[in-house]
């Protein structure tokens, strides 16, 4: 008999996971709501964190449970209205959640092939009316009026998609081991080791934000050559941020990020993909996409064209770009030198884009900002945000200066400051 995915990591590592998601992730407030979204896959590791919030002080812990099987029958079988149909019911208690001041822990995981069968466009038309109904909640993430955090569990379908030459039981120990590595939660006081973690982060965020570049140029040998230009006044966050109490919290468990918000329309040249992007359970890999004045103007993919098309297509700011991230391939979990086929993984092994929406957060006082204002600024919205890794461990980054003096940021795939 095969043994359960949670027989197979020890009960001290996943009590110490969970601490790090509600102490760390979001940073739970006493007498604070806190929702945790999970696939019904993840049960145990759902109620784990469900008890450690309640430990933590929470008023109320409410698992907000989702079936991956029923998403898919839905998506094969509901009618066309009902796929064109967002209930305001969950609109409804999304905005009484945000009013609450609820902190949100996202259980995440892949279960490859899942949706092959499904219409890409149906996926992505839901997906559409979906985010548009929910703008005002994604808006609230995005500026960090409230605090979320995002974590994974392994799958035995995602271990051996990883791990095709091992069996289902080695694969899915090994995954567990590595998730736990990456997300530096692995050693004895993951909650120490994150505070250490941000303190590194600290210290480059301060120097790209002094420096002020005007534009940072990405090479390598694959082929990529994109210069990108970015806003007056534009501010680099990552590892942990603070909500509009100043309240800290980790968004993403892992992060190995720093990022900032190019200038919609200053991105030019081209670059390719280096891992594969998830998105709507379908698999896009092995494409490239050209820009001119920050528009996506060309693009294609050996696996996935459909998709891609799909994704960049979704509104006029998907042609554009919202987010830049510098990411070091020397990281722990960089250095796992695995392939994870997870976007949350694999962008934080090496740099990467955003097609999408920018946050207000990475311009100075950009919360305080109207629309039309971060418009002006050079901002896009989008009612998405897609990242996509374009970084290799020979990838080159050089700050450029209004003054045209150039800053070597980094070299072979790593931090040089």
């Amino acid at each position: 008999m095969i043994r359960g995915k949670y027989e197979l990591v020890s009960e001290e590592q996943l009590n110490k996971y969970a601490e790090l998601a509600v102490w760390s992730g979001v940073n739970v407030q006493k007498n604070q709501l806190v929702i945790i979204h999970s696939d019904i896959e993840h049960a145990t590791f759902a109620r784990l964190i469900q008890t450690t919030a309640y430990d933590a002080g929470a008023s109320n812990v409410v698992i907000d449970w989702t079936d991956e099987a029923s998403t898919k029958e839905f998506y094969l079988h509901a009618t066309n209205d009902a796929i064109d149909h967002f209930p305001d019911w969950q609109i409804a208690r999304y905005k009484e959640w945000d009013n609450m001041g609820a902190a949100y822990i996202h259980i995440i995981s892949e279960n490859p092939g899942v949706f092959k069968e499904v219409s890409p466009k149906r996926m992505s038309h839901f997906q559409k009316v979906s985010r548009t109904k929910l703008k005002d909640h994604y808006a609230k993430t995005r500026s960090h009026e409230v605090r979320w955090c995002l974590l994974a569990v392994p799958s035995f379908s995602w271990a051996t998609k990883v791990f095709p030459h091992l069996c289902k039981e080695e694969a899915l120990q090994l995954l567990w081991q590595l998730i736990l590595q990456g997300a530096r939660a692995d050693g004895p006081n993951p909650i120490k080791e994150w505070e250490n973690h941000d303190k590194a982060f600290e210290s480059r965020k301060k120097f790209l934000n002094d420096s002020q570049f005007d534009a940072l140029h990405f090479t390598n040998r694959r082929g990529t050559d994109l210069l990108v230009g970015m806003p007056k006044n534009h501010r680099y966050i990552g590892g942990g941020v603070k909500d509009k109490k100043g309240i800290p919290f980790f968004p993403n468990i892992p992060t190995e990020e720093i990022f900032s918000a190019p200038h919609r329309d200053q991105v030019n040249g081209k670059l390719f993909s280096t891992k594969p992007l998830i998105y709507g359970g379908s698999v896009i890999d092995d494409f490239y996409l050209t820009f001119k004045e920050g528009r996506i103007t060309d693009y294609d993919a050996t696996t996935g064209q459909e998709a891609l098309q799909r994704l960049i297509e979704t509104d006029e700011g998907s042609h554009y770009l919202g987010e830049i991230a510098l990411v070091s391939n020397h990281s722990p979990l960089s250095q796992t030198n695995t392939l994870f086929y997870n976007t949350l993984f694999d962008e934080n092994t090496a740099c990467h884009i955003g097609i999408g929406n920018a946050s207000p957060s990475n311009l100075q006082n950009g919360s305080d900002l109207s629309k039309e204002e971060l418009k002006e600024a050079g901002l896009n919205t989008s009612l998405l945000l897609i990242n996509v890794t374009f970084g290799t461990e020979d990838m080159k980054v050089v700050g450029i200066k209004e003054d045209k003096t150039k800053v070597l940021l980094l070299k072979d795939g790593d931090f040089q400051f």
